[in-house]
């Protein structure tokens, strides 16, 4: 099921709210695909209730994005109310509801927020996130970075060793968000290791969009965990999932020095943003809808399929000059039959430059090297992210 190799040189096996086609898929088509990823607890609907989903659903009528939104809020709003009423007597319940509410927010506004009803349940998805971050233990810490004459905002979780701690920040992909990241890494507190979640730029609360340079955002966020005296300066990784991989990939090159090391999990390189691939993204099915307009949204100065394949080409690590660069440690994950980012991107990562490199491929694994069976999300991040990220920051797993 999978591929563990050392490697190197080595070959390996913000727009109108209208209606738009759903990438291929019709309405029904659109809710067939959901109630199954629903079923089998499948991204991007990992933590929704099959039987909620199905209330949603039916709810739906139209491929209208507000349609959308509603049907999804309501379920939200649900969660809310029990929370609220839990707040004095039952924090944990509370806190459990609030999670819950963030997550069919989150859907509501997937993939991205460009209507007015799928803004508005963003910014429902971040009331609730809050609401939940105040009642873990201990709290989340809202960091606000100033940046541009705007601001970076990530949340920072610190275990409380009352000792320097190694760090992982994990940046979002092009439809994840923080708070995704925030919950994937929080089980890595219990040994010990802090992490700042971030929106990657073009998504969530990012200040800038998706243009050459828009990794600025992130250096800044490295310092910032750089000069804190909580953080132990020679214990810092990254993490990056998806487009966060890609900015993960630059960043081992450009910060090598500052990075003890990175994962990039389904890195695009070049390949994946070629103008042939850019002109097919309506027809990919791997993912679930509106995969052109979440990529004109996140990226800058883009409003056609052509400014879009154009910014795409202009930001390839191979036009950057930087695959043949050294980079810091770096675990490459992916799946071979991957639609969205193309294997040939890893393979030729692999085998660029000098610096050695690990990877795991999942030969039957699509986006993320995820598959149905034997390595949905989670588990990866289980048995192959944290484990790669203790012994990289030489933490004890016991």
């Amino acid at each position: 099921m999978r591929l563990f190799v050392i490697a190197s040189g080595l070959a390996l096996l913000a727009l109108p709210a209208v209606a738009e086609p759903s990438q291929g898929r019709s309405l029904d088509e659109l809710k067939a695909e959901a109630q199954a990823r629903a079923d089998r607890g499948a991204y991007p609907l990992i933590g929704l209730k099959p039987d909620e989903v199905r209330e949603a659903l039916a709810r739906i009528t139209s491929l209208e994005r507000d349609d959308w939104a509603a049907a999804w809020s309501r379920i939200g709003d649900r969660y809310v109310a029990k929370a609220q009423g839990e707040l004095a007597a039952a924090p944990a319940g509370a806190d459990k509801d609030f999670l819950q509410a963030w997550l069919y927010y989150s859907f509501a506004r997937w993939p991205v927020p460009n209507s007015p009803g799928k803004q508005q349940a963003y910014d429902k998805a971040l009331a609730a996130y809050l609401a939940h971050g105040r009642l873990l233990d201990p709290p989340l810490e809202i960091v606000r970075l100033p940046f541009e004459g705007s601001e970076i905002v990530g949340y920072l979780q610190m275990p409380k060793t009352g000792k320097r701690a190694p760090l992982v920040i994990a940046v979002s992909g092009l439809d994840s968000r923080k708070e995704d990241m925030a919950e994937r890494f929080r089980p890595m507190l219990a040994y010990g290791v802090a992490s700042l979640a971030l929106d990657s730029p073009g998504t969530g609360q990012a200040p800038i969009k998706v243009a050459p340079g828009a990794e600025r955002m992130l250096v800044r966020a490295i310092d910032a965990v750089l000069a804190r005296a909580d953080v132990d300066p020679a214990r810092v990784a990254l993490y990056g999932g998806s487009f966060g991989a890609y900015w993960a990939t630059l960043l081992a090159a450009t910060e090598k020095d500052r990075l003890r090391g990175v994962v990039a999990q389904s890195p695009p390189v070049t390949e994946s943003f070629s103008r042939a691939r850019t002109m097919a993204l309506a027809d990919n099915r791997e993912y679930l809808f509106d995969y052109v307009p979440a990529q004109l949204f996140t990226y800058e100065g883009t409003a056609t399929l052509e400014q879009l394949a154009a910014a795409r080409e202009r930001i390839t690590l191979k036009a950057l000059g930087l695959l043949d660069r050294p980079m810091a440690p770096l675990l490459v994950i992916g799946g071979v039959r991957d639609t969205q980012v193309a294997i040939a991107d890893i393979d030729l990562l692999l085998h660029s430059g000098d610096t050695p490199k690990e990877a795991w491929i999942n030969p039957v694994g699509g986006h993320m090297g995820r598959d149905a069976k034997a390595w949905p999300d989670p588990v990866i991040f289980r048995k192959v992210t944290m484990p790669w990220l203790l012994r990289t920051l030489e933490v004890r797993a016991e």
